[in-house]
C-alpha cells in the first residue's frame, strides 16, 4: 500500500457531490434534473460543463474537482462504459476513497459489476483496440469496486425519476449535513451576528471581515460554519485552513500555488516567486463571486500575499480571515472585526455537561464542582471540552483533586492546561498522541493504522478511543484524524523539551531545520535531494546524498518528487539508526541496495526495493510489516517471521516461488498481486490461522494453489490467474468469506468442499471455463447470488459422489439472484436448474441456446424478474410464475405465431405482471389474455403481431386500468382518443383541476436510437412536474410506424400552480414531448399527437379543445340565431356534446349558405372531429328543432 498523503481539512469539501456521468446519455435528462434538485437544496455539485473554467485544461480540473469533492455519485448509464473518459474519471474517484453513491439507470448491476451486455459490448472494443492492458484492468476493478456499494436502481416503469431524485438527494442530505461541532452550543446566534457583518455594506463591492480572539475560542468552527451555510452563492470556493503553519513549513509560495489551483480549478499551478505571485492572483479572482477563508493568520506578509486588498476580488465576494491578533486585522485596512466572545455561564454549563456526563442534565451533588470548573474555564469552549472530558466517569472526590490541580494552572496558561491533560494518559496513550502529534494529524485512521499498529500492537483500538473520549484527537466524517493546533503544538513541544539544543537526542523529529542539523553531522558528499519525506513531512534538502543517522531516531519515510534522479549512496545510511522502527521509501531510485538495515525495524515498506536480497545479517525479530512492491527481490528466505502480520510483493517479475511461512504464525495479509513469474506456494501458506486477507490476482503462471484451511480468511483473489486449472481444497470450516470472485481462470470444476464456505454470500464466476458446479452450492446457507457468465458449456447440475442420498435434488437454496449469461446452456440445465434453485427471485438466462422455458419455472412461487433477452433458439415459455413482476424476452426471434410460439395463457393469471418487454420478436404474432394491471409493455419492431392483437392490445379498457406505457407496432391512434393534433405538441384548457389524461403518439418511426419526454406549459409557463423521467428509450431502430401510448396518471406539479394560474377561468395547456435524438437529430419522423380524458377522474365541462375566450360561444349563438333557432338549448347542448358540438354546427351553418370561420376552430379540434358520423348533426339538428 502506497504511504497516504495528508488530506487537509480545507482540500475535502469545495464540493459535496461530483456527478459522473456520461453526457450523451443523461445530461440533458436525469442528471440535469438531478443536478437541478442539489442545487436547489443547497448542495454544491460539480457537473463538468457548468464548473469548468475557460482554458482550463479539463483532465486537470476534473482531477481537481475529484480530489475537492465529499462524495461521488455516479450514474451508470447504457453508454458510459464506452467512453474512455468516464472510465478514466471513475478510477480517479475509486483512488479517492471516499463515498460513492451508485446509480444504476437503466442497467443492472450484475452488467457493471462483471462488465457484461451492453457493458460488455463496450469493453470487447476497448480490447479490440489495443489499450494498455493495465489501463482496462484499473477499469474493470474500479467498476467491480462501485459496484459493490449500496446505491440506486432505476429502470424505465418501475416508477417516477423524480421520486428517484428525492431518494438520492435525501441520501446526500444525511452524508454532508453533518454539524461543524460535536456540540455546537452557543454557535447559532455568533453565526447570525458574523452573517450581519458580512452582509452589511461592503467596501467597493467586496466583504472583508476578521474573527479574532484567543487559541480555543471557536473561530475556525465559527468560520466553517458560516462558509458551509453560504457556500452555494458563489463562483469560487476556497478554505484556507491553518495558514500560519503551513507558511511555516512550506513557505507562502505554496500558498500562493494552493490558493489559485483551488480558485481556478488547476492541479498542478507553479509561480516563479511570492512577488509575481500577488498580480496573477489579483487577475484570476477580479471577475468572479469568490468565497475566501484565511484560518489562523499570524503575519501581515500572509495577508498581503494571499488576498491585498478589496480590489482583488469581483463584486459580491467575501473573504473572511481569522487571527489572535486584531491589530494585525487593523493594520491590513479590516474594518468590520468580529471578536469571539468566551462561552456565557449557561452555555458552559451545557458544553461541560455533555462532556462531563454525555448528557444535559445537572446533577445535584456536582454543582459545586462544575461550578469551580466552569469557573476556572473561563468559557474557553476547548478548555472546557478537555477538562470535561478528563473528568467523565470521575467521582466527587477525583472531581476534587483535579480540580485541584487545575487551579495550580494560572487560567490564561492554556497550554499547560492542556498538558495536565497529556500527563492524565497511560503510558502507551502518550506514546500513540506523541505519533499522531508529530506525524499524522490529518491522515486517515485506515491508512496508517498498520504502522500504529506495528508500534502499539492489537490495543491501538482503544488507545485512539481513550483520545478521543479526552478530546485530544478527532475523527472526522472521512475517518481522517484531526487535531487542534493548540493541543498539537502542546505535543509537538513535549518532544522539543527531550533536547533543546539537541535535536539528535529527541524521541521524534519533524522539524526540516532540525533534520538537517541531524544529518550534517554525518554529511560526506552532495547531491540535489528536493522531494525527501523525512517523518511525513517534505525536507528542502539541497545536496545531499548519504544519510546517517542517531540512535534516537524511530521514524523515516522518503518520498522522492523526482523518480528519475538516482540517489548515490553507500548503503551504510541506516547503520547507526538503532531505535529506528518505521522506514517508508517511495519513488526512490538508489544507485545500490542497502547494505544495512536496523533489527529494530518493525515497519518496512520500500517500493522498487534496488536488491535482489536483504542484508544477511538483518534480523527483524519485531518485524510486522514487510511491504516491497515492484522490486527486484528474488528470495523470499528470511530469519524470522514471527511477528509478521502484511506480507506484499505485488508486481515482483523475479519472484517465482513462496517458501515456507510456517514460522508466521501472525500473518494477516498476503499479497501477491500480478508476480506474472510465480509458480510455486508452498503448502504452509494453507494453514495459517490468523491469514485474513490473500490475494495472488493477475499470477498469470501459476498453475496450482495447496489446500487451505484459513479459518480467519475474509478475501481471496485469485482472479486472472489463467494458468490456474483448480481451485484450492477446502479442509475445514471457513466462516468469514463473504465473497467468491473468479475471473479469467482456467477453473472448470469447483470442489465440493465449497459447501465449507458457510458464509459465502456472492460467487462470481467470469470467463473461467467452468463446466461443472458441484451439488453443494446449493446447500450454502447464506449464498444469495449466484453470477456465472460466458462459461461456455456449462453443464447441469449433478448429485455429487460424495452424497449419499438425493435429499439435495429438491433443494431449499436460499440464492435471490441467479445470472447464467452466454453460458451456452441447454433445455436440460434449465429443467434441473430450476428444481436446485426454486426460491430464487431474480433469474437472468439471457444470451444463450435453449429452446424451451419448461413449465416447471411457475414452481418459482418467489421469481420477480425473470430475463430471456437474447435466446434467439427460445420458440416456447412454458409457464409464467405467480408473482412475476418484470419479463423481458428481448431479441428472442424464433418466438413465432404458432402454437408452441405464443405467449400462453397462464399469462393472465400473473396479477403481479407489472412490466413486459418483447422488443425485436420479430415473429411474435400473439399475445393473449394481457393482464389489467400491467404497465408497461414495449413490443418494438414486433412487426408480426396480429391486427385482432393490436386492438386487444388498445382498449380503452386496458388503458383506463391504472398508468400505462404502451408501445407496438401501428399506424393510428385509437379512436376513443377524443382530440387529435399534428406534431409532437397537443393543447387544451382547463378549468379547477387540473385533468387526469392519457396521450397517445401514432406514425413514430426513427433510423436511430432516441427518447421521449414529455413537457407541460401552463399559460405559457413550463412547469416542474413528475414526468421527470424519459417515457421510452428506444434503443433499437424503430423500423416502421409505432403507436405509444401512455397516462392515466395524476401530473404532480412541483412548482406552486396557482401563481401561474390565470386569474379569470380559463388555462391553456400544451403538452409537448421532447425527442431525444442520441444520433442524429436532424433525420425527420412523422408523429401524431393523441389525447384522451379521463372521465372517471375528471369533468368535461372543464376541459375545452379551442380557446374559450376567442368568443366561440357567440360564434355558435350567431349561427343559431341566424337560423332561427332558439338559444335556449345553448347550455344543455354545450354541456352534452362537449369540445365536439361546434363541429357539429359547421355543416348546418354550411348548408344555410352561411360563411363558417375558419379562425373558429384549431385544425386540430378539426382533425379530430373529421370521423364525426352523420348521426351526430342528425341528431344536433334534431334537437335544435
Amino acid at each position: 500500500m502506497a504511504f497516504p498523503m495528508a488530506v487537509s481539512e480545507s482540500g475535502v469539501g469545495l464540493y459535496d457531490v461530483f456527478l459522473s456521468f456520461r453526457g450523451e446519455d443523461t445530461r440533458l435528462g436525469f442528471v440535469g434534473n438531478l443536478y437541478k434538485a442539489l442545487k436547489e437544496k443547497g448542495i454544491r455539485s460539480f457537473l463538468d460543463d457548468d464548473e469548468l473554467m475557460r482554458g482550463d485544461g479539463i483532465a486537470a480540473s476534473l482531477v481537481k474537482a475529484i480530489e475537492e469533492s465529499k462524495i461521488f455519485i455516479i450514474v451508470f448509464s447504457k453508454d458510459y462504459a464506452s467512453s474512455e473518459w468516464c472510465l478514466d474519471e471513475l478510477v480517479q474517484i475509486m483512488q479517492n476513497r471516499r463515498p460513492v453513491i451508485p446509480v444504476f439507470y437503466n442497467v443492472e448491476p450484475s452488467d457493471v459489476r462483471h462488465q457484461k451486455g451492453i457493458y460488455g459490448k463496450a469493453f470487447a472494443m476497448h480490447e479490440k483496440s489495443n489499450l494498455d492492458s493495465d489501463k482496462v484492468m484499473n477499469w474493470r476493478n474500479a467498476l467491480r469496486q462501485v459496484a459493490d456499494s449500496s446505491g440506486f436502481l432505476f429502470r424505465h416503469g418501475d416508477g417516477y425519476e423524480y421520486e428517484l431524485i428525492g431518494k438520492i438527494v435525501d441520501d446526500v442530505c444525511n452524508k454532508i449535513n453533518r454539524p461543524v461541532a460535536d456540540r455546537p452550543i452557543g454557535l447559532e446566534y455568533r453565526m447570525l451576528e458574523l452573517n450581519w457583518l458580512l452582509n452589511a455594506p461592503p467596501i467597493g463591492g467586496v466583504h472583508m471581515v476578521g474573527i479574532c480572539g484567543m487559541g480555543g475560542i471557536g473561530k475556525t468552527t465559527l468560520a466553517r460554519a458560516v462558509y458551509d451555510s453560504i457556500a452555494e452563492q458563489f463562483d469560487a470556493l476556497c478554505f484556507l485552513d491553518e495558514v500560519r503553519e503551513s507558511a511555516r513549513k512550506h513557505g507562502l509560495l505554496h500558498l500562493q500555488e494552493t490558493l489559485l489551483a483551488r480558485i481556478v480549478g488547476e492541479k498542478h499551478i507553479r509561480l516563479p516567486s511570492v512577488g509575481l505571485g500577488i498580480p496573477i492572483i489579483k487577475h484570476s479572482l477580479q471577475k468572479k463571486k469568490v468565497l475566501l477563508v484565511l484560518d489562523d493568520v499570524s503575519k501581515s506578509e500572509q495577508l498581503e500575499a494571499l488576498v491585498g486588498r478589496s480590489d482583488w476580488f469581483g463584486p459580491g465576494s467575501k473573504v473572511i480571515i481569522t487571527t489572535r491578533d486584531k491589530q494585525l486585522l487593523k493594520s491590513h485596512g479590516v474594518e468590520k472585526i468580529y471578536e469571539v466572545e468566551h462561552l456565557a455561564d449557561g452555555e458552559a454549563l451545557e458544553l461541560l455537561c455533555w462532556k462531563a456526563f454525555k448528557t444535559d442534565k445537572v446533577y445535584p451533588d456536582f454543582i459545586n464542582k462544575i461550578n469551580r470548573a466552569i469557573t476556572y474555564a473561563s468559557g474557553i469552549p476547548l478548555a472546557l471540552e478537555v477538562i470535561g472530558s478528563n473528568l467523565f466517569g470521575r467521582g466527587i472526590e477525583e472531581w476534587e483533586s483535579t480540580l485541584d490541580q487545575y487551579e495550580q494552572i494560572p487560567n490564561n496558561d492554556i497550554q499547560k492546561l492542556l498538558k495536565f491533560s497529556f500527563d492524565a494518559l497511560d503510558e502507551h496513550e502518550k506514546e500513540v498522541f506523541l505519533d499522531i502529534a508529530c506525524f499524522f494529524k490529518g491522515f486517515k485512521l485506515a491508512e496508517v493504522e498498520y504502522i500504529l499498529s506495528a508500534h502499539h500492537g492489537d490495543c491501538l483500538n482503544p488507545h485512539i478511543e481513550a483520545l478521543v473520549e479526552k478530546s485530544l484527537i478527532k475523527i472526522d466524517e472521512n475517518s481522517c484524524l484531526k487535531m487542534h493546533d493548540l493541543i498539537q503544538q502542546m505535543g509537538r513541544e513535549i518532544v522539543q523539551q527531550e533536547s533543546q539544543d539537541h535535536p539528535g537526542n529527541r524521541s521524534r523529529l519533524w522539524s526540516t531545520e532540525d533534520i538537517v542539523r541531524v544529518l550534517e553531522k554525518d554529511m560526506v558528499s552532495k547531491i540535489d535531494m528536493d522531494g525527501l519525506f523525512f517523518i511525513f513531512n517534505l525536507l528542502p534538502l539541497h545536496f545531499f546524498t548519504i544519510i546517517h543517522g542517531t540512535c534516537k531516531i524511530q521514524s523515516i519515510i522518503l518520498d522522492f518528487s523526482k523518480p528519475e534522479e538516482v540517489i548515490q549512496w553507500d548503503g551504510m545510511a541506516f547503520a547507526k539508526m538503532k531505535s529506528l522502527r518505521t522506514l517508508i521509501i517511495r519513488k526512490g531510485c538508489f544507485s545500490e541496495g542497502p547494505k544495512k538495515l536496523p533489527n529494530s525495524l518493525r515497519v518496512l515498506e520500500w517500493w522498487g526495493y534496488p536488491s535482489m536480497f536483504l542484508p544477511s545479517d538483518f534480523q527483524p525479530e519485531k518485524l510486522a510489516v514487510l511491504k516491497l512492491p515492484s522490486s527486484f527481490f528474488m528470495s523470499l528466505k528470511l530469519p524470522v517471521f514471527l511477528n509478521m502480520t502484511v506480507l506484499n510483493f505485488d508486481k515482483c517479475e523475479f519472484v517465482t516461488r513462496i517458501p515456507e511461512l510456517s514460522d508466521a504464525p501472525n500473518l494477516k495479509e498476503l499479497s501477491f498481486v500480478f508476480c506474472e513469474n510465480l509458480v510455486e506456494i508452498h503448502e504452509s501458506v494453507g494453514f495459517l490461522d490468523k491469514l485474513e486477507i490473500l490475494n495472488f490476482e493477475g499470477c498469470s503462471k501459476l498453475w496450482t494453489f495447496p489446500p487451505i484451511k484459513l479459518t480467519s480468511l475474509e478475501s481471496i483473489n485469485l482472479s486472472y490467474c489463467s494458468s490456474l486449472v483448480n481451485f484450492p481444497e477446502i479442509l475445514g470450516k471457513m466462516e468469514n468469506i463473504t465473497h467468491l470472485s473468479l475471473e479469467y481462470t482456467a477453473i472448470s470444476k469447483l470442489p465440493y468442499s465449497i459447501g465449507k464456505l458457510v458464509r459465502l454470500r456472492r460467487l462470481e464466476l467470469r470467463n473461467c471455463g467452468m463446466v461443472q458446479l458441484p451439488s453443494s452450492i446449493a446447500t450454502l446457507p447464506e449464498l444469495e447470488v449466484l453470477s456465472i457468465w460466458q462459461c461456455e458449456g456449462l453443464q447441469p447440475l449433478k448429485q455429487d459422489k460424495y452424497v449419499e442420498n438425493n435429499s439435495l435434488m429438491v433443494s431449499s437454496s436460499n440464492v435471490k439472484h441467479i445470472d447464467f449469461w452466454s453460458c451456452n446452456i441447454s433445455d436440460e440445465f434449465i429443467e434441473i436448474g430450476l428444481a436446485w434453485f426454486a426460491n430464487v427471485k431474480e433469474l437472468d438466462l439471457s444470451t444463450n441456446n435453449f429452446t424451451v422455458l419448461p413449465s416447471c419455472i411457475k414452481e418459482c412461487c418467489l421469481l420477480r424478474k425473470l430475463n430471456l433477452d437474447y435466446c434467439m433458439h427460445l420458440r416456447e415459455i412454458g409457464g409464467i410464475p405467480p408473482n412475476l413482476v418484470i419479463l423481458s424476452a428481448v431479441r428472442c426471434t424464433s418466438l413465432k405465431d404458432l402454437d408452441l410460439t405464443v405467449l400462453p395463457a397462464s399469462i393472465k393469471e400473473c396479477c403481479f405482471l407489472r412490466k413486459l418487454i418483447l422488443d425485436d420478436c420479430e415473429n411474435l404474432q400473439n399475445i393473449r389474455g394481457i393482464p389489467l394491471n400491467i404497465e408497461f409493455l414495449s413490443a418494438i419492431n414486433c412487426r408480426s403481431l396480429t391486427s385482432s392483437c393490436r386492438r386487444m392490445l388498445l382498449k380503452q379498457e386496458v388503458h383506463e386500468a391504472g398508468n400505462k406505457r404502451f408501445c407496438l407496432p401501428g399506424t393510428r391512434i385509437p379512436e376513443w382518443f377524443e382530440h387529435c393534433s399534428r406534431g409532437q405538441s397537443i393543447s387544451f384548457w382547463f378549468r379547477n383541476k387540473f385533468p387526469v389524461i392519457s396521450l397517445c403518439l401514432a406514425g413514430l418511426m426513427h433510423k436511430h436510437p432516441i427518447g421521449l419526454k414529455p413537457s407541460v406549459s401552463i399559460n405559457g409557463n413550463k412547469m416542474k412536474t413528475g414526468f421527470q423521467t424519459k417515457l421510452f428509450n428506444f434503443e433499437f431502430p424503430v423500423l416502421t410506424d409505432h403507436i405509444l401510448t401512455f397516462g392515466d396518471r395524476q401530473i404532480k406539479f412541483e412548482d406552486n400552480v396557482d401563481v401561474v394560474l390565470s386569474k379569470n377561468e380559463w388555462n391553456h395547456v400544451v403538452v409537448s414531448i421532447d425527442i431525444d435524438f442520441k444520433w442524429n437529430p436532424t433525420e425527420p419522423f412523422a408523429v401524431r399527437t393523441g389525447l384522451h380524458v379521463i372521465k372517471k377522474n375528471s369533468s368535461m365541462d372543464d376541459i375545452r379543445f379551442t380557446d374559450p375566450y376567442n368568443q366561440p360561444c357567440f360564434k355558435e349563438k350567431h349561427i343559431l340565431t341566424h337560423m332561427g333557432i332558439s338559444q335556449r338549448p345553448f347550455v344543455q347542448m354545450q354541456k352534452e356534446f362537449g369540445g365536439e358540438w361546434s363541429s357539429l354546427l359547421q355543416p348546418l351553418a354550411l348548408k344555410d349558405n352561411m360563411i363558417w370561420d375558419s379562425n373558429l376552430m384549431e385544425s386540430s379540434q378539426m382533425s379530430s372531429t373529421a370521423g364525426v358520423k352523420d348521426s351526430g348533426v342528425e341528431r344536433l339538428t334534431s334537437e335544435l328543432g
